[in-house]
C-alpha cells in the first residue's frame, strides 16, 4: 500500500477531513489531498514523523523504502526528478506483476533500480550543470 492510501486510511479512520489534519500538523488541505492523490510526496522527513504520531503509529508505517527514495529524490532534484523516479517505481512494480520472483527479490532489484537512478542522476548534474548550481547530491544507495 502506498503513502497516499495509508494517509487517507488514517485519517478517514480517525473521522477526520482533510482540513482537520492539516491543521493539526501545520500543513495545508491542499497538501494533504496532493499526498493522497499520490501527486506528491513530503520533502521533508520530519512530515512523516508528525503523522506517525499524530495517528499515533510507528513511522515506518508511512514511511517505506519507495517514500524514502521519492523523499530524497523530491529533496535534491525537485518536480521533474520526482516525476521520473514515480514512472520508474510503476514501471518496476508493472515488471514484477506476474509474480515470478520472490518478494526479496523484488525488493533486492527494486533497491538496485533506485540506486542506478540515484547515480545516473548525480552523473547527469556533474556533466549539465555549472559547478555554481550543483547541490551536494546523496550517495547511491547499495
Amino acid at each position: 500500500m502506498k503513502f497516499g492510501e495509508k494517509l487517507r486510511m488514517s485519517r478517514e479512520k480517525a473521522g477526520l477531513s482533510q482540513q482537520a489534519l492539516a491543521t493539526a500538523i501545520g500543513l495545508t488541505s491542499r497538501t494533504i489531498m496532493s499526498y493522497e492523490h499520490g501527486t506528491s510526496h513530503p520533502k521533508d522527513r520530519k512530515v512523516y514523523f508528525k503523522l506517525a504520531e499524530f495517528f499515533d503509529v510507528d513511522v515506518n508505517y508511512f514511511l517505506t523504502e519507495d517514500e524514502e527514495f521519492l523523499s530524497t529524490v523530491a529533496k535534491h532534484y525537485g518536480k521533474r526528478g520526482l516525476d521520473q523516479a514515480n514512472v520508474i517505481l510503476d514501471q518496476t512494480a508493472a515488471l514484477f506483476a506476474g509474480g515470478e520472483l520472490s518478494e526479496e527479490d523484488q525488493a533486492a532489484f527494486a533497491s538496485a533500480m533506485q540506486a542506478i537512478f540515484l547515480d545516473s542522476k548525480n552523473r547527469a548534474q556533474k556533466k549539465f550543470t555549472p559547478k555554481k548550481f550543483r547541490q551536494p547530491q546523496p550517495p547511491p544507495e547499495g
